[in-house]
């Protein structure tokens, strides 16, 4: 490779690489598309648009993901419509598809290695930054982009300026990567990376879950893309490409420093994500149901933590709590290990995996007037059902403890944050 890489940023040398020539923040770059990712509730407009305005050509199949995640199983006949038409172009077509109960399309592409270091990865959802957990180039793009993508094997892009996100010092219990990117987003703002990439350094010691949740919120402070470093597991789990490093002499917009020491848990009130503060700021507030589960907090160490909390108690008796695991392989895991059986006797209602009541379609919409603690990314007005309703966004200890007292609250032993 004859590419002079020096002084760039994550996202430059990825864009830099896959363009084939140099390319810094402000140019534009085509770059070939490792992997297109449509989900089912936007499945039937690419596909319009492949057929009727891209001659009907689909470069590389194996390139091309359908997930049907959003509204799965389909709540109506229209919705079974569309997803019928999904699953049946796919297997025409010779596309990848994850059909229901597979799990989240993020989830999902991350098991399925259809997420690497260095690759191009567009979704038809705007939370595929979670794909720079693994240091790829991960952003969301509407039907036309993506149509245009599968259709050709390629995108343009323009190249990001870059905010460095500094992680300072070491979490104290209690602390998860839920509260770490929820503080990001309250320094930076909902609008304050509008169009950037966000580097994430000194996230070494958080696992590959705990990247994924924060690339995954990356895009609620505005951003193109979340990268983290490839670093610990990382590096033995991939095939990590020898030019993708951090360059101490890159340039950056923008240096937010985050003291990890100093953090407590936090809740993101309504209704936007910046709007971040301690959990002791809402202690007591009634809440009519949890929700542990979707792309940003629906793991295997997500279950785990709310079953810790849970195991051997009932959760309140006006309070509901509905689990959905982020795929089939975080149920069947959940299963194994006797977590889901806790959960079970805590008093949880689980649903199929998948996205769930997250983009207020089915599986668990709230009612005027209700509140609802979830560990999801968005609580805007009327994201999960009634507009009358109040989202507050937390970690999954959080969440389980809410639903055990039903008020939010901070687990028990954790007041000293409170």
């Amino acid at each position: 490779m004859n590419i002079d890489l020096k002084g760039l940023t994550l996202s430059e040398r990825i864009l830099s690489v896959k363009s084939g020539k140099r390319v810094e923040a402000g140019d534009l770059a085509v770059v070939p598309v490792d992997q297109a990712m449509v989900v089912d509730s936007i499945a039937p407009d690419v596909i319009r648009i492949i057929e009727e305005d891209l001659g009907g050509v689909i470069q590389r199949p194996d390139c091309v993901s359908f997930v049907i995640d959003h509204v799965s199983p389909a709540s109506n006949v229209e919705v079974a419509k569309a997803q019928k038409e999904a699953r049946e172009y796919a297997r025409a077509r010779g596309i990848n598809l994850f059909d229901v109960g597979r799990g989240i399309c993020h989830q999902v592409l991350m098991e399925e290695g259809l997420a690497r270091p260095g690759w191009i990865v567009l979704g038809s959802d705007s939370h595929s930054t979670t794909y720079g957990a693994v240091c790829a180039f991960g952003t969301g793009m509407g039907a036309t982009d993506i149509a245009l993508a599968a259709a050709s094997g390629k995108t343009w892009l323009r190249v990001p300026e870059t905010v460095r996100v500094n992680l300072h010092g070491e979490r104290r219990p209690g602390v998860s990567a839920k509260d770490v990117a929820l503080e990001i987003i309250r320094s930076i703002t909902a609008d304050g990376a509008t169009y950037m990439a966000l580097e994430y350094h000194g996230a070494e010691r958080f696992t590959k879950s705990e990247r994924m949740t924060i690339a995954n919120l990356a895009v609620e402070a505005g951003a193109k893309v979340g990268l983290v470093p490839p670093s610990g597991s990382i590096l033995s789990d991939y095939d990590v490409p020898d030019w993708l490093i951090v360059d101490e002499q890159a340039q950056y917009s923008k240096v937010v420093d985050v003291d990890l020491t100093a953090l407590n848990p936090v809740v993101s009130a309504p209704f936007e994500v910046d709007n971040v503060f301690p959990v002791g700021e809402f202690k007591g507030t009634k809440v009519d149901q949890v929700f542990i589960g979707t792309c940003t907090n629906g793991r295997l160490d997500d279950l785990h933590i709310a079953a810790e909390i849970l195991k051997d108690k009932r959760i309140a008796d006006n309070t509901r709590l509905l689990v959905i695991p982020a795929s089939s392989q975080v149920l069947e895991a959940a299963v194994a290990d006797g977590t889901f059986a806790t959960l079970l006797a805590a008093g949880a209602v689980f649903g199929t995996p998948g996205c769930g009541p997250c983009m207020g379609r089915h599986m668990g919409v709230l009612a005027p007037g209700e509140v609802c603690v979830s560990t999801s990314n968005r609580n805007f007005i009327g994201r999960m059902g009634s507009p009358d309703a109040r989202i507050f966004l937390a970690s999954p200890a959080v969440a389980a403890a809410t639903a055990l007292a039903g008020e939010i609250t901070l687990p028990e032993g954790k007041s000293i944050y409170d």
